[in-house]
């Protein structure tokens, strides 16, 4: 039993799909005191274009990473649940799962891949990520009939009061991480079997579509999200 709490859990598929889409704001929140918790649901067995990588060989290199990026984020825990890439599927175990994680850590905010994208077609793996979490949040996590048997494991009902939804079509809540923006990249960076191409034209598209996200603002660099107060 997890007795540990966490201020904020980021729920994704994929290693590395937490670096691209909050890092900065995983990092601005690390150093503002929070505690904050990664659950990657896959091993991210097929990322890769090498033909002579192996999956089981390619999960373990992809897990390394995530965890050294975690590190540089100062994020406390990285929780595998080692569904295979390509292959998520919402399933009545997978929401259970996410549950039992959300009433173990009991998290104020949650972060997870809008689901609802409608012109660009995003991996299946995040569409499938975002919408098993989101039902798991509201109403599984807090309905105390959801899961009796939860119950007597102590695990009582958890209502997250936050919810921010990266790689979002409507952008409403936006945060400063100009200051951070190095310690996203360097995470980023630690991801190196994904990142190992990266040209620095791409490198300076990405800081362009940080610049974009804080256009209006004050500042320089801005991650954004659908932001959900889940009052209910």
């Amino acid at each position: 039993m997890i007795t540990q709490k966490a201020d904020v859990l980021v729920i994704v598929p994929h290693p590395d799909d937490a670096e691209f889409g909050a890092a900065g704001t995983v990092a601005k929140l690390v150093r503002g005191g929070k505690i904050v918790v990664y659950i990657i649901c896959t091993m991210g067995d097929k990322g890769t274009s090498d033909r002579q990588m192996k999956p089981e060989k390619l999960a373990e290199i992809r897990q390394a990473e995530q965890r050294a990026a975690a590190e540089i984020l100062g994020v406390s825990d990285v929780i595998f649940l080692g569904y295979h890439d390509q292959e998520l599927e919402y399933t009545a175990e997978l929401r259970k799962q996410l549950v039992r994680l959300i009433r173990q850590y009991s998290p104020q905010t949650l972060i997870t891949i809008d689901p609802y994208q409608r012109y660009l077609w995003w991996h299946r793996d995040h569409r499938v990520c975002g919408e098993v979490t989101m039902d798991a949040i509201f109403p599984y996590a807090r309905d105390h009939l959801a899961y009796p048997d939860m119950l007597e494991e102590g695990l009582e009902p958890h209502k997250v009061t936050e919810l921010l939804l990266m790689n979002s079509e409507n952008i409403n809540y936006r945060v400063d991480i100009t200051e951070v923006y190095d310690i996203k990249m360097a995470a980023l960076a630690a991801h190196q079997s994904q990142m190992a191409g990266m040209t620095q034209e791409r490198i300076e598209w990405l800081r362009q579509r940080f610049r974009e996200i804080a256009r209006d603002e004050e500042y320089e660099l801005g991650e954004g999200f659908h932001r959900v107060d889940m009052w209910w």
